[in-house]
């Protein structure tokens, strides 16, 4: 019921999903006098999908506690996470609000031990291929301790989607040198480095690296991150706008574009934000995926693809193993983060 058009978008994206995942079904949340409709036009999603009724839902401009207090057992989010809790689903989609639906997935699912702050990863197009990059929004000011956590959760998430046996790790800075950047990134620095963990640290990479698709995996905290992720969208855009603008000036840049129209329509796929769609609630005891609001068919079955993709690859168990790993190395002499000093005033 989320997303800038709910059913409306969420029934086709899930139909285009259901072609390219023919072993999936479909657990469909919401008014049913809204999604049956829908349903009826897409035969083979029909075949593999149920409906769970419910006239309450969150809206997108509630605030995460109140969606919390008026949606709680009966909202279509709600329910739909808490699908995943009981084992009814093995993962959650929504297009819903993201701080509501994070709030919900925080405590119906709980954290995972041993992690402290869930995070939001993003799949990130670079000249290479893909990236995963968290967090984008979820922990604001994440210390030492949280960006390793990130990094661990990060790596597993890389091996499940890109199919990676050990992939790379790098930490945003703002610069490659051990000597920069706030204490709390050199000091997660330090650990990934020292602590022997089964990762493949990198070491710093600073903004440009990601679109360069340097390592699999850029670790930062959600402030930096999600800044990074809309600026990105908005340089793409502005590109965009300045490319047709300058083509359509004249009559021979008209002629060159249509001579090149092959290149600019492969230029377009390879930047189209809907095949990237989807961001991923790591640190959490089970899979939920955050569609943006304003995707349409194509990018809802994206975000679908990346939540069947984690369950199939069970994500969670990988993380929860991964995590294990490093408390027992973290505790070793040495291996904890320093204690960060209180601010003086």
């Amino acid at each position: 019921m989320g997303g800038d058009l709910g059913p409306e978008m969420v029934i086709p994206g899930a139909a285009l999903a259901s072609t390219r995942h023919p072993e999936v079904r479909f657990l469909l949340v919401g008014d049913r006098s809204r999604i049956a409709p829908l349903l009826e036009r897409h035969a083979r999603l029909r075949d593999r999908a149920e409906i769970l009724h419910t006239e309450v839902f969150v809206t997108m401009d509630a605030k995460p506690s109140q969606a919390l207090r008026q949606g709680r057992g009966k909202s279509s989010m709600w329910l739909a996470i808490d699908a995943v809790r009981t084992g009814e689903a093995d993962a959650a989609v929504s297009a819903g609000n993201t701080g509501a639906l994070m709030a919900m997935a925080r405590f119906i699912l709980k954290t995972l031990p041993g992690i402290s702050r869930p995070a939001i990863a993003a799949v990130w197009p670079t000249l290479r291929s893909e990236s995963v990059v968290l967090d984008v929004g979820a922990t604001i000011g994440a210390d030492a301790s949280q960006l390793v956590e990130f990094a661990v959760m990060g790596e597993a998430m890389a091996r499940c989607l890109f199919g990676l046996e050990k992939p790379s790790v790098g930490l945003l800075n703002v610069g490659v040198e051990e000597i920069k950047g706030a204490e709390q990134v050199k000091e997660a620095g330090r650990i990934l480095r020292d602590s022997k963990l089964p990762i493949e640290y990198a070491g710093f990479v600073e903004g440009d690296d990601i679109g360069k698709g340097t390592v699999d995996v850029v670790v930062t905290e959600g402030f930096t991150g999600n800044i990074a992720l809309k600026a990105a969208e908005g340089t793409a855009k502005q590109l965009s706008t300045y490319l047709r603008l300058c083509l359509s000036r004249t009559w021979v840049s008209k002629l060159g574009a249509l001579l090149a129209s092959g290149a600019f329509a492969a230029l377009k796929d390879r930047m189209d934000p809907r095949k990237h769609n989807g961001g991923l609630f790591l640190g959490l005891n089970g899979v939920v995926v955050k569609s943006h609001g304003g995707t349409d068919a194509l990018g809802f079955a994206t975000a679908i693809d990346v939540a069947v993709e984690m369950a199939r690859n069970d994500l969670v168990s990988k993380i929860k193993a991964d995590v294990e790993i490093m408390t027992a190395l973290l505790r070793q002499p040495g291996n904890a983060p320093d204690k960060q000093p209180e601010p003086s005033l």
